[in-house]
């Protein structure tokens, strides 16, 4: 089995109901089991900023997939949510991002692990440090708490806890 991160992010209304039909698509899946859930948090978007905020959460999953073929089902399971490509940044109804795959380094066009912004990233490190927190991020070398330590205060307190 294969261990890995997936950060999950929606602001297109019904954003639970989105993240709560990709929690469930991704657990059909005979090959990916959910072991561990974050808090859901809400955040200010980042880069293109004229859209809502965002859900945000992570989830470990054990694995039989290779990790290819697990980046080809979270992209089946957002284009089944309805996820278009329009804007960089942009709205979307679901967005499933692999953090990490094991401890592996993968450089290809197509699939960069560890994502290559997670460090920079509040809204993903802070639901990580949750499931987490003795997790040594590959590349970094660092728990998430490390990292957020390197963020500024603003963009830590701009991840708020949401309450349904």
């Amino acid at each position: 089995m294969n261990k890995a991160y997936l950060a999950l992010g929606t602001n297109i209304e019904p954003r639970h109901a989105y993240l709560e039909d990709a929690l469930r698509i991704l657990g059909e899946h005979q090959a990916i089991a959910i072991q561990k859930k974050s808090s859901i948090y809400e955040t200010a978007p980042v880069g293109y900023t004229n859209q809502a905020d965002f859900l945000n959460m992570v989830i470990e999953v054990d694995t039989a997939l290779i990790s290819m073929k697990l980046l080809e089902y979270c992209q089946q399971v957002e284009l089944e949510l309805g996820r278009k490509r329009d804007i960089r940044f942009g709205p979307r109804t679901i967005d499933l991002d692999i953090l990490t795959y094991n401890q592996e380094n993968s450089t290809i066009e197509r699939l960069i692990i560890p994502h290559p912004r997670m460090h920079e990233r509040a809204f993903v490190l802070i639901p990580l440090q949750e499931i987490a927190a003795d997790f040594i991020i590959p590349v970094w070398n660092k728990r998430p708490q490390e990292l957020i330590e390197g963020l500024s205060d603003a963009d830590v307190k701009d991840v708020r806890k949401w309450k349904k």
